[in-house]
């Protein structure tokens, strides 16, 4: 090297420092968001009860559009602004790109080794990239349509059985939804009948996953006591992955089995495959660039622990309140089914290629995402580094929530905010889709760290509803008011469930069989 470039070399390594330094200054600078005093000891209490959504609502007005709060030895930045959300989500998207998972999520996602949970790397965005590109894809989703059909017959089939009897449609709900991902899943690969003897049996895993990672465990707040693990969530989190490793063990060794039994007897032929068989033929590079399978590994279960945790649990929460409100709402139950008769007709049933006919149903499951989003507070991100915004220090490490259910009920922003209004989607659809390009609409989050399952759950979520909209009329048994209270975790849910009389609609009894 020259002496010139030596010295061109020197001046922008001092440039950059320079640079460097004083923002580095700058974020000493400014102070941390307000916020309420954080008490040492006490300070989480008030949020290991029900009404999260109302406290950090009562936070926000009072303390404005940033705010942080001291839960013990943790700092949570909640932000309930679109202006400040954009910062993060668009300007700062890779600062904020990491995720902060609590213990249980940690332990359930095998260390971070799925998509939702694991931080920001080489290993998320392949991992990432696969799930989009092969998991995902139209054509996947397409090539599975087959395996979601039977099991929402099946499921309209069933409620056809018990026609005039109450229903807990939540339940219904989640039962078709793993259903519908088991057979998506594996269900090629295990057989129909193997398939209806694990569904029991992934239920009662499932929601024990749900209830872990949702429940405030005060390790997370005080890790100085995680090695205690007082609540004991660690420990049930370890056994219930060990449950469902196990689980995950003798899927994959029956998908592996059946598609060496498949190429053994058809080297040629290109048969249908689940998602799980795609995922199994998927390869990743090792470190050093080579290319390896990804069977009987974490990377596999990690992914197949966010498709049947994210997308079961959401999309069956979203059913209920969706029919919740529509049954608050005879008027647009009306609609609906006006639509629903307009398109399919009384003597079919419904098939995917109706969808995106069925307009007002779109704009009523958009109306009831912006009043009961599936996740209030979005999943949480941290920032890899001391950074500012909105004015405010975030330090590195700090656990920062994106406050969707403030912002879509935000009467600067929203006319008539706690009003449903399905209209109001019906304007023009593509300003409010779930793409998180829209910074007041954020049902899916937004930027680098947007739901992956968007496609799969919108299907779904469409799909089941117009089926079980179209095939019953629904009312409510006698006596019976509707309540809208929810309990929030990670998910919010309807704290009383939504119990419901299905009556025959179409005209074809057959149909139901």
């Amino acid at each position: 090297m020259t002496t010139f470039g030596f010295s061109v070399f020197l001046l922008l390594i001092a440039v950059i420092s320079s640079f460097v330094l004083k923002r580095s200054k700058n974020a000493a600078r400014r102070p941390l968001p307000p916020g309420p005093i954080g008490l040492p000891i006490l300070g989480y209490l008030p949020f290991l009860g029900d009404n999260l959504q109302e406290k950090f609502a009562e936070l926000a007005d009072a303390y404005g559009p940033i705010y942080k709060l001291w839960l013990g030895r943790k700092l949570y930045v909640v932000v309930s602004s679109p202006a400040l959300v954009k910062e993060i989500v668009r300007e700062k998207d890779l600062e904020f790109a990491n995720r902060d998972p609590n213990i249980a999520a940690r332990i359930l996602s095998y260390g971070g080794k799925d998509i939702a949970f694991a931080n920001y790397g080489s290993y998320w965005r392949t991992m990432r990239k696969l799930f989009v590109k092969e998991v995902m894809s139209t054509r996947s989703l397409e090539a599975c349509y087959d395996l979601r059909l039977q099991t929402v017959r099946k499921s309209v089939s069933e409620v056809y059985q018990m026609v005039g009897s109450p229903i807990d449609i939540g339940e219904l709900a989640l039962r078709t939804m793993i259903g519908s991902v088991i057979t998506m899943l594996w269900g090629i690969s295990i057989g129909r009948e193997k398939g209806d003897s694990v569904n029991s049996e992934f239920k009662t895993v499932m929601v024990k996953l749900m209830e872990l990672v949702s429940k405030p465990n005060v390790s997370d707040f005080f890790p100085v006591l995680s090695r205690l693990d007082l609540q004991g969530i660690a420990r049930q989190a370890r056994e219930v992955n060990l449950r469902f490793d196990r689980f995950l063990d003798s899927i994959i060794r029956s998908a592996t089995e059946g598609e060496a039994r498949r190429l053994s007897d058809h080297p040629n032929r290109d048969q249908r495959k689940d998602l799980l068989q795609l995922l199994l033929a998927l390869e990743i590079e090792n470190e050093d660039g080579t290319p390896r399978t990804a069977s009987n590994n974490q990377e596999i279960k990690g992914i197949l622990m966010d498709i049947v945790i994210g997308g079961t649990d959401t999309t069956a929460a979203m059913v209920e309140w969706v029919m919740a409100e529509l049954l608050h709402h005879k008027d647009a139950m009306e609609k609906v089914m006006e639509q629903l008769t307009e398109v399919v007709g009384v003597n079919s049933m419904v098939q995917e290629h109706c969808l995106p006919k069925l307009k007002y149903l779109e704009a009523v499951v958009k109306e009831t995402f912006r009043l009961h989003p599936a996740l209030p507070l979005v999943v949480p991100r941290s920032p890899d580094s001391s950074c500012v915004v909105g004015g405010y220090t975030i330090p590195k490490g700090s656990t920062v929530f994106l406050n969707a259910a403030y912002i879509h009920t935000d009467p600067k922003l929203w006319d008539k905010p706690l009003d449903f209004v399905p209209e109001r989607f019906l304007e023009d659809p593509s300003e409010y889709d779930f793409s998180g390009n829209n910074f007041v609409y954020l049902p899916f989050g937004s930027g680098r760290r947007i739901c992956p399952g968007l496609p799969l759950a919108e299907k779904m979520l469409m799909f089941m509803l117009a089926n079980f909209l179209h095939s019953f009329h629904w009312e409510l048994p006698e006596g019976t008011e509707l309540e809208f209270s929810n309990n929030v975790g990670i998910v919010s849910k309807k704290s009383r469930p939504l119990v419901v009389i299905p009556r025959p609609r179409l005209m074809d009894q057959e149909l139901y069989k």
